[in-house]
């Protein structure tokens, strides 16, 4: 708050830590706690929860590691951005993907 200044309004839930923090700043009056305000922040940690949910299924961390690596690697293989390319680019560009796996599950 010191390097920006201060915020007219900073919008959280209703968890009770945060006007504590607030009041610690003396900025307790700017929080604002609507229903649908925190919306955008919330949505902003979507990629990351599903990881953690994706985690949570794992007994050890070690095996966590071991499926992390593999998956890494083939979902960068296969997940490209549809709406960046024409249909007929992608097609090829999956095509292309496919028998590289294809190629790659034989050996």
């Amino acid at each position: 708050m010191r390097k920006h200044g201060c915020p007219e309004m900073i919008v959280t839930d209703r968890l009770r830590s945060y006007g504590a923090a607030l009041n610690d700043f003396g900025a307790s009056h700017r929080q604002d706690t609507g229903r649908w305000l925190n919306n955008r922040a919330a949505t902003s940690h979507l990629p990351f929860r599903r990881r953690e949910r994706a985690i949570l299924r794992f007994r050890r961390m070690r095996s966590l590691q071991k499926f992390a690596v593999i998956h890494a690697s083939a979902c960068n293989h296969f997940n490209s951005e549809r709406s960046l390319m024409s249909r007929t680019i992608f097609k090829l560009n999956r095509a292309a993907v496919l028998s590289e796996w294809r190629g790659l599950c034989a050996a």
